[in-house]
């Protein structure tokens, strides 16, 4: 409606300014009074546009549409921003995972190989050496004898009689402590027979005693009590 009316009155002062115009070059006298009515043809324009509701509600509109627009946007960044940090993070601790998986297949495999690798080594161990690396065993553990006087055993006629490469092969695989095994039989002489410790000593060397090392012979003196 305004936008109608601004529309006659801009058209009407159109055509009042030329008659104007007109009359000033012909010395009209009314010149004036049109030059009057355009003038207030054309304030009337201007009211009819800065009236035109139209023209305030597209303003109004597009105030409104920004606004959401911003911040939706403001609201996409933040959101983009969160799943990228959160898709990092779950990329991380999956690769994480993968790798501690990675390293125990590894140390399992590594594990099985080795187990395998002694159970095939002890298949192809003749019957005898296993035997008497037993035989070493139980002698070091209950008896607390010397590498030395294990090997004598093991090999005697009237011990175990098992083969010098039997033997041998025991003396070499069996794990033990031998400066343990000479303190325990220090212990023991001196306790139950009350042997100096220089006798101690001696015995615990002898070639006809116990067949301890120097070293491990000194270890029981320094260490009995």
């Amino acid at each position: 409606m305004w936008m109608f009316i601004g529309l006659i009155s801009f058209i009407a002062c159109i055509t009042f300014t030329v008659i104007a115009i007109v009359s000033v070059a012909k010395k009209n006298g009314k010149a004036k009074k049109q030059f009057v009515i355009t003038a207030a043809l054309f304030v009337i324009f201007i009211i009819a546009v800065a009236s035109d509701p139209s023209t305030a509600v597209d303003k109004a509109d597009n105030k409104d549409d920004n606004a959401p627009t911003k911040v939706a946007a403001i609201a996409s960044d933040d959101v983009t921003e969160d799943d990228h940090a959160k898709k990092e993070i779950e990329e991380k601790a999956k690769l994480e995972a993968e790798k501690k998986e990675k390293e125990e297949k590894a140390k399992l495999e590594a594990e099985e190989k080795a187990k395998k690798e002694a159970e095939d080594k002890e298949k192809s161990i003749p019957r005898e050496h296993r035997s008497a690396l037993k035989k070493a065993e139980l002698y070091a553990e209950s008896m607390h004898m010397s590498k030395a006087a294990i090997y004598d055993q093991l090999t005697s006629e009237y011990g175990e009689n098992f083969p010098q490469e039997a033997a041998q092969y025991a003396v070499d695989n069996i794990v033990f402590d031998w400066k343990e095994n000479a303190l325990k039989k220090a212990q023991l002489y001196a306790e139950s027979m009350d042997m100096s410790n220089s006798a101690i000593y001696d015995q615990l060397i002898s070639e006809y005693g116990e067949k301890f090392t120097a070293e491990e012979a000194q270890y029981a003196i320094d260490n009995l009590e």
